[in-house]
């Protein structure tokens, strides 16, 4: 028997989520649901997904909460701040994701959830107008409520751990910038100095959630904790983080179909790609400079799976366009078109087209719940700093750029990446090799 190397998962795990709106209440709803055996958490690899370990005649398949100790659905306390002072039953009805049906049998729980007053400066989400938000002296005293915040939940509800999930709008674009993000204690004086463009209301979550011993996963593509200042406090305060962007639609596809494209040797002319989506996050993203913080992360895909350097003549010359059109009658109902012009053969030319029509916030709620139990494991197995495991469910996955580090974002290669770190922290042999 392998030797469990994982501090067990024991008492409540609580999980304290930025936003209030579609994915949060869509994932809410769905885990209350299936404990009352009313719904099945579908899309959910930590409920669904078997591992191998052992190879031969010890060859088995098991699920992850037979390699790892994993707290169960009915262990998750919720608790969440929004700009918007309805509860998650109300949210839950105005997202019109899920139908009434599936939200009145759990409307007693999701009515107890009432969103704390959001740290939110409207220069970062322009599209966003709600009063429930704190008042803040500085950046400083935004992190320090926070804080509070979170000591407060903890001693209310007694639960044992806590994961904090930003599940909010996408903020507008901040550029990384060594003199303010480089290291803690410049990152700190410029929360002190109160340094707003360089400083986002998300860094302040981020901040306060690791130095209250709280993993932090950052689900937009907001620079937040992709900075050398917040690996540090990471280290520091030895806290996983991982981020950025939920794996939901459009990129999901392009990080599984852009392999077939590599693996069978065809050249790429070029890949355009566009989405239409009504609900909040679309509101926010018709915004130039949110939509601009959305583009580098959708764009950075392609180019670390086709690589011009490995394929000169395949990669060398392709044009990668994305294009996010907020429309709202959709709502969540979000549709993402492909247009991908490939060669083959002599260079003649061939395209392909792909039209996903998802559901945002269903493909997300999964993304949530597996994230929020993989990153707290990470903790009880004690490991911190970026989860490059956890890059499966994460469109741009973090890594380090001042060292020219090229992320993963080959689909079946971030697979690999997550079966080997469920085998090592369940005391297995990491097995399987990434080509």
């Amino acid at each position: 028997m392998a030797k469990e190397i994982v501090k067990p998962a024991t008492g409540k795990l609580g999980i304290m989520v930025v936003g209030l709106g579609a994915v949060s209440t869509t994932f809410m709803t769905g885990v209350m649901m299936a404990r009352k055996g009313l719904a099945k958490p579908v899309g959910s690899m930590t409920q669904y997904d078997k591992i191998r370990i052992g190879k031969g005649e010890n060859k088995k398949y098991l699920h992850y909460k037979d390699i790892v100790s994993m707290p169960t659905l009915d262990d998750l306390v919720f608790a969440a701040w929004d700009v918007f002072p309805a509860n998650a039953y109300e949210s839950a009805i105005n997202a019109e994701v899920l139908k009434e049906k599936d939200i009145e049998p759990v409307k007693d729980e999701l009515l107890k959830i009432k969103p704390m007053k959001a740290a939110f400066d409207k220069n970062y989400a322009k599209r966003l107008d709600g009063d429930n938000v704190k008042q803040c002296k500085d950046r400083w005293d935004m992190t320090e409520q926070v804080r509070e915040d979170i000591r407060n939940f903890k001693k209310e509800t007694g639960v044992d751990r806590v994961v904090v999930l930003w599940a909010a709008s996408t903020e507008i674009y901040v550029e990384p910038d060594m003199k303010y993000h480089g290291t803690v204690a410049a990152l700190e004086q410029a929360m002190k100095d109160n340094v707003v463009d360089k400083i986002a209301p998300s860094m302040c979550y981020a901040y306060a959630a690791l130095t209250e011993g709280c993993p932090f996963i950052m689900g937009a593509p907001n620079t937040t904790v992709d900075i050398p200042a917040m690996w540090e406090l990471a280290e520091k305060t030895q806290m996983p983080i991982a981020g950025k962007d939920f794996k939901t639609g459009q990129t999901l596809v392009k990080s599984g179909f852009a392999p077939i494209i590599g693996a069978r040797m065809l050249g790429l002319s070029g890949w355009f790609s566009t989405n239409i989506l009504g609900n909040r996050d679309g509101l926010v993203l018709d915004e130039p400079a949110n939509f601009r913080t959305k583009e580098v992360s959708k764009l950075s895909t392609l180019e670390s799976i086709l690589v011009a350097d490995d394929q000169p003549d395949l990669y060398n010359d392709y044009f990668h366009k994305v294009r996010i059109n907020y429309y709202p009658p959709r709502n969540d109902n979000k549709e993402g078109w492909d247009n991908i012009d490939i060669f083959g053969w002599m260079g003649y030319p061939m395209q392909i087209k792909i039209n996903f029509l998802c559901r945002d916030s269903i493909l997300a709620a999964p993304l949530c719940l597996d994230l929020c139990l993989l990153i707290d494991l990470a903790r009880r197995a004690g490991r911190y700093g970026t989860q490059r495991f956890l890059s499966f469910f994460l469109k741009s996955p973090m890594h380090d750029y001042t060292k020219n580090e090229i992320p993963v974002n080959h689909l079946f290669q971030q697979h690999v990446m997550l079966k080997n770190a469920i085998r090592e922290m369940g005391g297995y042999e990491a097995d399987e090799e990434i080509d």
